[in-house]
């Protein structure tokens, strides 16, 4: 067992990590991964691992229907598609080759830093304080706007908003109009793979 195959195994069945490991190498190298790529690499399974890795967010389908949004990305696990990796799965897997652990804290830092985020050492504690908030993977804008300023961020939650969407962290769910509605402020997924893990 490699070390991303032990720390996706932190979470995940040790078969489906496997398979899942290999087509995250493969999508580490090129930036994206083909769906026959991923058959040949893993030999009828390609649909389950796709699923998979999109379900946690680790793998995206380019294709999608209106905006980038994650749910408007429609995942069809068939030829001539492709996908890649969020920009924090990138650092997440990377490290995680290198160490053997599923980092979320050392993934968002860098992945802060990388943008030129002058706070990047307090993202960790953004997120994780979302992530307290989450209601099956959701939060919405006025909770997101109390955790910044709580932190001493309330002058740049705009720009922060964005910042998170680019990372990877979390994307709108545009499809939750009724919602966002009913609680008066937009509705975001955070990204299922940076609540799990840790050394």
């Amino acid at each position: 067992m490699n070390k991303l195959q032990k720390a996706l195994s932190s979470f995940l069945k040790s078969a489906d990590a496997n398979k899942l490991a290999q087509l995250l190498e493969k999508s580490i190298k090129t930036g994206k991964i083909s769906y026959e790529e991923a058959e040949r690499m893993i030999n009828g399974d390609a649909e389950d691992i796709l699923i998979l890795g999109y379900s946690w967010r680790l793998l995206l389908p380019i294709r999608a229907a209106k905006s980038g949004d994650w749910e408007d990305r429609i995942l069809i696990p068939r030829s001539g598609e492709t996908y890649q990796m969020p920009n924090v799965v990138k650092h997440l897997v990377e490290n995680a080759n290198e160490t053997g652990y599923w980092d979320p804290e050392k993934a968002i830092i860098e992945v802060f830093r990388n943008i030129g985020e002058p706070d990047s050492h307090k993202m960790p504690l953004l997120v994780g304080r979302m992530a307290s908030e989450v209601k099956g993977h959701r939060i919405n804008g006025i909770q997101i706007k109390k955790i910044c300023t709580d932190l001493g961020l309330g002058d740049r939650v705009d720009p922060l908003l964005s910042e998170l969407k680019a990372c990877g962290i979390m994307s709108p769910k545009l499809g939750s109009l009724t919602d966002a509605i009913r609680e008066g402020s937009p509705i975001y997924e955070l990204n299922p793979s940076l609540l799990v893990g840790g050394k």
